[in-house]
């Protein structure tokens, strides 16, 4: 008889790191988890595809045909349609105009003035 163990004698030790849990993501516009089947990112946010909509008229929207202005998703022709609306990106989007904050910070410059 041999009083050497062999590797199949020894129990086997698993890492108490390893675990199948996984991050659970979440939609962007509904907070509820998003599987990786119905999984879309744009601009560095995850959605659902059902749920990444135009924010004006609720078009489903696919990866080639959005635009996004400061973390908000239009379709194309919406998009444009808004920015034609004021001629700007502000006013059209229902935003102070930059102008304004400007002439603001100009007038605050002329009575700080000695």
């Amino acid at each position: 008889m041999d009083n050497r163990t062999g590797p199949e004698d020894k129990p086997v030790q698993r890492s108490k790191s390893f675990s199948f849990k996984t991050h659970r993501e979440v939609c962007s516009s509904c907070q509820k988890t998003v599987y990786p089947m119905e999984r879309l990112v744009a601009d560095k946010l995850i959605f659902h595809t059902t749920c990444f909509c135009c924010k004006h008229c609720n078009t489903k929207l696919s990866l080639g045909s959005f635009a996004a202005l400061q973390g908000e998703f239009y379709c194309k022709p919406h998009f444009q349609q808004l920015f034609k609306s004021k001629g700007n990106y502000d006013e059209g989007f229902g935003r102070r105009q930059h102008k304004e904050l400007w002439a603001n910070k100009e007038s605050e410059n002329i009575t700080k003035s000695p």
